[in-house]
């Protein structure tokens, strides 16, 4: 199965559509529009007292992967719905699917593959290096929850330039991740693009942990965790996506 530049592009596969920017030494890789538009919630932020900066944006499938084949080993951090610890050694393969599918995507379903999504964070309430991108972070009194209640009001008013929380409000089987943003103009043009056959067989071409289990029920999985619930999200969001 051949795949187009754009498909490409969607599951990760390449990156030639993108733009480079930094912060604090780290360079960053954005669509020009999802750019421009982050450039111009920056400066919102900034006049609100906030440093609106990036923890990471576009991601290569490969590095979703070694992402998800750490989990799936034991080596990095398996978290439950409220992010607290989870024993590998207790869980079963199943167990750990779901585990890992909370809070981490199926490398080729991760939104940091389109270029048109981020993960954020306060620059002037704490350090990056400090960044986890827990719950106790962006919210009671985590050092980013100001940042995240001006976010609520600005999304729900549709005067966040673009972006929107695809993880909020059970809008899929994804855990909450207020932190993470999808610029909506090019987020909803890949969400239609999505294909859950031609997902399969990027996923046999890679070696990719844990691919029995998900073949065994790989549309159930595209179903909850990659779609989403319009009717979960601000109206001015559900109308683009419908």
């Amino acid at each position: 199965m051949q795949l187009t530049d754009e498909e490409k592009q969607l599951y990760g596969l390449s990156c030639d559509n993108l733009v480079s920017f930094s912060h604090r030494q780290r360079t960053f890789l954005l669509h020009e529009a999802a750019l421009q538009a982050f450039r111009r919630l920056q400066a919102d932020a900034s006049a609100a007292g906030f440093d609106l900066q990036p923890v990471s944006s576009w991601r290569s499938f490969d590095r979703q992967m070694a992402i998800w084949n750490g989990k799936a080993r034991g080596e990095r951090p398996l978290l439950d719905v409220e992010g607290r610890p989870l024993d590998h050694a207790m869980l079963d393969d199943q167990q750990r699917l779901a585990a890992i599918l909370r809070w981490s995507a199926v490398p080729g379903l991760s939104r940091h593959h389109w270029g048109c999504d981020l993960d954020i964070y306060d620059a002037s309430a704490m350090a990056a290096e400090d960044v986890q991108l827990t719950p106790a972070e962006v919210s009671g009194n985590g050092p980013c929850a100001p940042l995240h209640e001006w976010l609520d009001e600005r999304i729900a008013a549709d005067k966040s330039c673009g972006f929107f929380r695809p993880y909020s409000n059970h809008a899929c089987k994804v855990a909450e991740e207020k932190w993470h943003l999808s610029y909506l103009p090019l987020a909803a043009r890949y969400q239609a693009l999505l294909d859950a056959d031609k997902l399969v067989h990027v996923w046999q071409q890679k070696q990719l942990l844990l691919l029995p289990q998900l073949l065994d029920d790989y549309r159930s999985i595209f179903r909850d965790y990659a779609c989403l619930n319009a009717d979960r999200l601000p109206g001015w969001v559900a109308s683009r996506l419908a």
